[in-house]
């Protein structure tokens, strides 16, 4: 395979041969037995040499290219080869056989800590392993403060790296990363690591940086390499298995693992009240929610609610700000717990800073990757009719839903104040991470999201008799 002259990444015919011994004598009996004469690392060793050694093939023959402006996904199982790929591309491993040709600066984020000095301090090793990207202390000096800001781990900056958690590890990491102007990232695994928060404002950047640089990613969620992805390459067993659109890897990659699991009955509790039970005594249930009410499906799924994330990161031309967003009951109590199929509201409040013509309040519910599940916001609702609010005005607006099943893992609720129509409007007070949920469901479901059925029925029919035309 032949790349053109602008391809940012050319992979050609690359392999990988490990010599794996037996034991550490065997490499001295070895070298006796061939006369200290090196053998040819890429070629079969012969019955006798096979005494003392074996080789390992953890890469066989992978190319591919990858042109400016696009992000590549390589996936596959444990033991793959996709890590010793990245380290070759990355230049920190070299292959047996084959070439890799990289145009622009490269920034490898591989392994937590590589390229830091345990002994330093988090400053320190800002300095350094920019310095190792090509960057001089003056140009490390003018972004420092972007970089620790964006690391976010406030006086631990000054402390050594070996006392730092994997996650700020990776917080430093990704910060020095994200500001050495690379125009090739390759990043393997290590937002797996990350909290919900910062693994967003990964992606977000992430999705930005796609627009103009080159993005290697290596990932067992198969959701973040469809949405990050254009093209992707599946690595079995060190070989090149299958190249193309994100979209196509990944569903084979994915249809080949669900089929080779053991087949597992799922159990499903059954509901604890009839459809037709009458609320508990007492409970006031407004028109609306009445009308929307709905069984119980048979579900088991827990999510718990965080309170509302005063200090989340933001953006807006600040007419409105948000100042609550919640989970509530049909009594305004806030919901710590909610249950996946109970019909819900979803409350946000919001007070206007100066007069304002035209307010919209939405929310989007977004999952650790950044992306977006589902969402709404007013406008549709108020059918062309405005809102006006005088400084200091407040506004609240009232989401009612069923709520989904949700995977386990974390997910996030961003609430949105804007101004003007659904179509062309300006945002006044964004909330990335205003309510963070946590999904305790054992149940498995396709897709990002699950709907919990209310009923599923099936009925057998006779064969159609066929009719013989004369």
């Amino acid at each position: 395979m032949s790349g053109e002259k602008n391809d940012a990444i050319v992979v050609e015919d690359v392999s990988k041969v490990y010599r794996l011994w037996p034991e550490p004598s065997a490499r001295l009996k070895y070298a006796l037995f061939s006369g200290l004469q090196r053998p040819k690392r890429h070629s079969l060793p012969s019955p006798k040499e096979a005494h003392y050694f074996r080789d390992f093939n953890a890469l066989s023959g992978v190319s591919f290219r990858v042109p400016p402006g696009q992000s590549f996904g390589i996936i596959g199982r444990n033991g793959s080869g996709k890590s010793t790929l990245l380290q070759i591309i990355a230049g920190t491993l070299q292959p047996t056989t084959g070439s890799v040709q990289i145009d622009g600066r490269v920034a490898a984020l591989l392994e937590l800590g590589s390229g830091f000095n345990p002994e330093f301090t988090g400053r320190e090793n800002i300095f350094l392993n920019a310095a190792v990207h090509g960057l001089s202390q003056r140009e490390v000096g003018a972004r420092f403060d972007a970089i620790a800001a964006f690391a976010d781990i406030g006086e631990f900056l000054e402390q050594p790296v070996k006392t730092y958690s994997s996650g700020m590890a990776l917080r430093l990491a990704f910060s020095v990363m994200a500001h050495i102007d690379a125009s090739v990232l390759i990043i393997d695994e290590a937002l797996a690591v990350g909290d919900i928060y910062f693994t967003q404002k990964c992606m977000r950047f992430l999705r930005a940086f796609r627009e103009h640089g080159v993005l290697l990613f290596v990932s067992h969620d198969m959701s973040a390499v469809r949405s990050l992805c254009d093209a992707a390459l599946w690595l079995d067993a060190g070989q090149p298995r299958m190249i193309g659109p994100a979209q196509d890897v990944t569903g084979a990659y994915l249809a080949e693992f669900n089929l080779s699991q053991d087949n597992r009955e799922v159990s499903r509790p059954t509901p604890t009240s009839s459809p037709s039970d009458p609320p508990p005594p007492g409970e006031a249930i407004s028109a609306a929610m009445r009308l929307r009410q709905l069984p119980e499906p048979p579900v088991e799924s827990e999510l718990s609610v965080s309170t509302f994330n005063t200090s989340s990161a933001s953006f807006g031309d600040g007419l409105m700000r948000i100042v609550d967003v919640a989970f509530k009951d049909t009594e305004g109590r806030i919901l710590t717990n909610v249950r996946a199929g109970n019909v819900v509201r979803l409350v946000i409040t919001a007070e206007a800073t100066e007069p304002v013509s035209n307010a919209i309040l939405g929310f989007n519910l977004k999952d650790r990757l950044g992306q977006h599940l589902f969402g709404e916001n007013t406008f549709a609702a108020l059918r062309g009719r405005t809102v006006a609010l005088a400084t200091g005005e407040r506004i609240m607006a009232d989401f009612v839903f069923q709520m989904p099943v949700l995977h386990r893992g974390h997910y996030t609720i961003a609430a949105a104040a804007a101004t003007g129509a659904s179509e062309n409007h300006r945002q006044q007070h964004w909330l990335h991470d205003a309510l963070t949920l946590m999904s305790s469901t054992d149940w498995p479901h396709p897709g990002l999201v699950g709907l919990p059925m209310l009923e599923v029925q099936f009925a057998r029919s006779a064969a159609p008799t066929a009719v013989l035309k004369e």
